[in-house]
């Protein structure tokens, strides 16, 4: 075929032109898209507004050898173990990942070339791994195949994929990674200390005993064109270079069982140094690793159940020369020591500041250095040194105040309007050794004044924490001015949960802008976006991210202020709600291994990770109650399903298949009586038969691991466990006759269908039971955290989605519009008011909001990482839109619907290289179309067989508006 006559085809298709007026636009002609076709380096293509520029682009693209219908399907975003761009992997075999950007419908990919090298211009040299053109449609979680990694050392890659025609796309951009230790040998360096002991008497604890603070200097009179710090510093650590602070963290590392991980960062801290001398500073908080003997509830003193020490540091500086050379800088007795201007700090009660000893020369020996001392090695943690992926703790926005009340003279009240967790700034203008004290809590009383005893550490009001413990455990912060003119200051070594500060002792009035609160969480990336027509669902939506965020600080944690543990039941009940909002991959990685470090000798798993010491209705060896011990295994799987990650499987396998060792030795009759039920039921809780349900699931998991990981003898032994239990359940708890289970409650009835205990046959008499409990309830919920969960999961899957809005949409107790009436901003622990005991920012009633994109959005994943996804809206009640999307690990979901005058409008885009099913909401002989078009007539849309009340249809990727009239 000569040229003119594939110019002349080429403009027939229509979809090519549309594609050249989107992207050939400016001067920048074909490379807007990144195009890098043969001779583009010798193209002189000006794109104006004349109907020449068509034609020019044409003939240059087509006749310097680049087919444009191939130019389609784009690699964007490339990920190493789903992080862009990481610093400091310990893995030796890391996963790449990448998604598309493409033009049109239905792009899937055929084949990926992978390359990887030591080089950023891949020279033949340096060449890792060439993967060759494979033929495969998979861009996720691809493990690295080639030469072996080296530590410390960064490596680049790119991609390039193939579409459903076999078209190539041209390279992407350059990503790297960049390793850490990959063997313990590596690590440089010994644990040091201040060479104090810890107090001999508890009431010494709560004295104050500075932080130390540790410094070593050097010199730098080479080039320096790379450099990094691998630090370790427990309980928490502030790593600064010459007086500044490296990075964003706070409150680093994250929180482990010491005696089995300690968690370290790698840090570029190469724009930070300067030719001459340099100084690395660390400064020391307690954390978890020293905390207070304060008697928990009058009872768990942390220092008894925690792997605990002295603050110590393990660090190591390593320099790359201009000139090829490189330097080691690793902790040991050169580094000095001194007491720092933190004058006590506890993750509970607070930190206390005292500016007067903050130093501000680091790199000189006068002050505060002119008495330092050697630093002390000390044995440190027994936990093995690894790379921290899961995101940090830092500041992820400012709150400022509403208003600020004098509620006494001298005593103010700064109202943030907001309940969060975090610290607050302060900055003041005040005579040397002026002192504020910040005091914080979640309510107010009727006269104004602040009311903390909602957010009291561990219940301890009434002088039950111990010797030398305050006599009620408040949240107290304070600064001791230096006298230096305008100071700022804000806690580094503790966070609190609040909405109301008590400001004392400040100079003068203080004003909203001197006074603003710190919101820190985990740095996890939002995923998930959701809108409707209701507004007090919105406002619930935005309640439960506030709540989300507050209890994500390396673990995933009750409350911010009373406990901040990781409890396993609160896990399994609001695991799929936090991964549609955030990006939890790594961070759940983090906790799984949490749970299986805490793991009891008999293999049970313990209620809290770190383990603390509760162990509740547990069935020995000091686990936690069935109902919480679930949330490891849970978790995995929710990490297998939204991630696509059989790794995790495959790796905690062992400890899951030791667990369930343990629950099926302790079981009687395959049933068991003890355990916490539906915790926070307004009802009678049936103990015996949650506990059994649980039991069950702990089996039913097993199976679908083995058979995840190819091992079917396993599988058929769960499976015939799994029927064991199930039929001896049934015998003891459920009644035919009427499908009640149990004693028939809400959370009864609902954890008998979420568990499908029941057949088709008997599904119905079971669900009218279950109808007649909410009926009974004048349509609230009674259920407890787990039958919430369940509650909505049921009714999502047996199309009663309306029963589902009447219950989430109630206002008055119990439900969450009776919290959103009564001024909440975050989850309350109990439906029902408290002012003296329980939080008001408990995440375990968040589970509501994984029903916004299931069922309200109707985004679901029909395969592992939503390489096939399902979307279902279910319209409710008087909702008349819903709007959202999900950022899945294969793409951005969207899903938009409306109804108005009897019509329904879904709108939906499906992400490049996957599926869905689109379920459309229809009457019987409605007319369907897609973008105006009846989809009877369109071969991009594939007709599966109707369901009630919906047409539904398949589709490949792009974007699609149904209607159905």
């Amino acid at each position: 075929m000569n040229s003119r006559r594939i110019v002349s085809s080429f403009f027939k298709d229509r979809s090519i032109l549309f594609f050249l007026r989107r992207h050939v636009s400016f001067a920048a002609g074909v490379r807007r898209i990144g195009l890098n076709p043969k001779g583009a380096s010798q193209a002189r293509v000006k794109a104006t507004t004349k109907p020449g520029i068509y034609l020019a682009c044409t003939l240059f693209i087509v006749l310097g050898g680049f087919n444009v219908r191939a130019q389609t399907l784009f690699p964007d975003n490339l990920r190493c173990e789903l992080l862009e761009n990481p610093l400091g992997l310990d893995i030796s075999k890391p996963s790449l990942s990448w998604g598309f950007k493409a033009v049109g419908q239905n792009r899937k990919q055929s084949f990926y070339e992978l390359i990887v090298s030591k080089d950023s211009t891949y020279g033949s040299g340096n060449s890792m791994w060439t993967s060759g053109k494979t033929p495969s449609s998979k861009s996720h979680l691809i493990l690295y195949a080639g030469k072996p990694l080296s530590s410390f050392t960064r490596y680049y890659w790119k991609v390039r994929v193939y579409d459903q025609d076999g078209k190539p796309s041209p390279w992407s951009k350059n990503a790297w990674f960049e390793t850490a230790a990959l063997s313990a040998s590596h690590w440089k360096g010994s644990w040091i200390g201040d060479g104090r002991k810890a107090p001999e008497q508890e009431a010494d604890f709560y004295k104050d005993r500075a932080a130390p603070v540790f410094r070593k200097t050097f010199t730098l009179s080479k080039k320096v064109i790379a450099a990094r710090l691998y630090i370790a510093g427990l309980g928490y650590y502030e790593a600064l270079i010459n007086g500044n602070k490296v990075g964003r963290e706070m409150l680093a590392p994250g929180w482990t069982s010491f005696d089995k991980t300690v968690l370290y960062r790698s840090m570029d801290i190469t724009p930070m140094l300067k030719e001459g001398i340099n100084a690395a500073g660390v400064m020391l908080g307690n954390g978890w690793y020293n905390p207070l003997p304060l008697r928990m509830w009058g009872v768990h003193n942390l220092r008894e159940r925690l792997a605990i020490g002295e603050p110590c540091l393990k660090a190591m500086i390593r320099i790359a020369y201009s000139d090829g050379s490189k330097e080691e800088i690793s902790t040991d007795q050169s580094w000095q020591t001194v007491g720092g201007p933190v004058l006590r700090n506890n993750v509970f009660l607070g930190e206390h500041y005292d500016a007067r000893k903050q130093i501000d020369n680091w790199r000189g020996n006068q002050g505060v250095w002119a008495t330092a001392k050697p630093a002390v090695i000390v044995t440190g943690p027994l936990g093995k040194l690894k790379a921290q992926l899961q995101p940090g703790v830092e500041v992820t926005k400012i709150v400022r105040p509403v208003k600020i009340t004098e509620i006494k003279p001298g005593v103010y009240l700064a109202d943030m309007g907001q309940n969060f967790a975090g610290v607050a700034r302060i900055r003041l203008k005040a005579t040397a050794g002026t002192r504020v004290v910040l005091r914080y809590g979640e309510e107010v009383y009727k006269d104004g004044s602040l009311n903390g005893m909602t957010s009291v550490a561990g219940q301890v009001k009434n002088g039950n924490g111990g010797p030398g413990a305050p006599q009620i455990a408040w949240q107290e912060d304070s600064y001791t001015a230096s006298g230096s003119g305008t100071e700022m200051w804000n806690p580094r070594f503790t966070f609190h949960g609040f909405r109301y500060v008590e400001i004392k002792g400040w100079p003068g009035v203080p004003q909203p802008s001197d006074i603003e609160g710190l919101r820190m969480s985990a740095g996890v990336e939002p995923t998930g976006s959701f809108e409707c027509s209701n507004p007090m669902l919105n406002q619930l939506d935005q309640n439960i991210r506030w709540t989300f965020l507050s209890n994500l600080f390396s673990v995933q944690s009750d409350c911010p202020a009373r406990e901040k543990f990781g409890y396993g039941g609160d896990m399994f009940c609001t695991t799929e709600a936090f991964c549609y909002n955030f990006d939890m991959a790594n961070f759940y990685k983090k906790i799984i291994q949490d749970h299986e470090d805490a793991q009891r000798p008999l293999g049970g798993i313990t209620e809290t990770a770190p383990y603390m010491g509760i162990a509740d209705a547990g069935p020995g060896d000091q686990s936690g109650p069935l109902g919480f011990q679930i949330g490891f295994a849970y978790a995995i799987k929710q990490v297998y399903d939204f991630y696509g990650d059989k790794r995790v499987v495959e790796q905690h396998y062992p400890a899951l298949q030791k667990q369930i060792r343990f629950l099926a030795d302790s079981a009687k009759n395959n049933l068991y009586d003890v355990d916490l039920s539906d915790h926070e039921s307004l009802d009678e809780k049936p103990v015996a038969f949650t506990a059994s349900c649980f039991y069950l699931s702990h089996v039913k998991l097993m199976k679908e691991f083995a058979v995840i990981l190819g091992k079917k003898e396993e599988a058929i032994k769960y499976q015939n466990m799994y029927k064991d239990i199930e039929a001896a359940i049934i015998r003891k708890f459920y009644n035919p006759a009427n499908g009640v289970f149990a004693n028939g409650t809400q959370s009864a009835q609902f954890f008998g269908l979420w568990h499908n205990l029941v057949d088709k046959s008997a599904k119905n008499n079971a669900l009218n039971a279950m109808k007649q409990a909410v009926a009974k309830k004048d349509h609230h919920l009674s259920t407890g955290i787990f039958g919430t969960k369940m509650l909505f999961d049921v009714l999502r899957s047996n199309n009663l989605n309306d029963l589902a809005y009447k219950i989430a949409d109630q206002r008055d107790y119990p439900g969450w519009g009776h919290m959103i009436e009564n001024g909440a901003t975050t989850l309350w622990e109990t439906w029902k008011y408290s002012d003296n005991t329980y939080s008001h920012n408990h995440p375990m009633f968040g589970s509501i909001n994984e029903w916004f994109y299931r069922s309200l959005l109707g985004i679901n994943a029909a395969a592992p990482g939503f390489k096939k996804i399902i979307i279902k809206p279910q319209p409710a009640g008087d909702l008349r839109f819903a709007r959202g999307s999900y950022l899945s690990v294969a793409g951005e979901i969207k899903s938009s619907w409306t109804l108005e005058d009897g019509v329904y409008s879904l709108s939906v885009s499906i992400p490049p290289n996957t599926t869905a099913d689109v379920w459309i909401r229809s009457t019987a002989g409605a007319v369907v179309t897609e973008s105006g078009k009846d989809i009877r007539k369109l071969k991009t849309v594939k007709r599966l067989p109707a369901a009630e009340g919906y047409t539904v249809v398949q589709v490949g990727s792009g974007d699609y508006q149904f209607q159905a009239r």
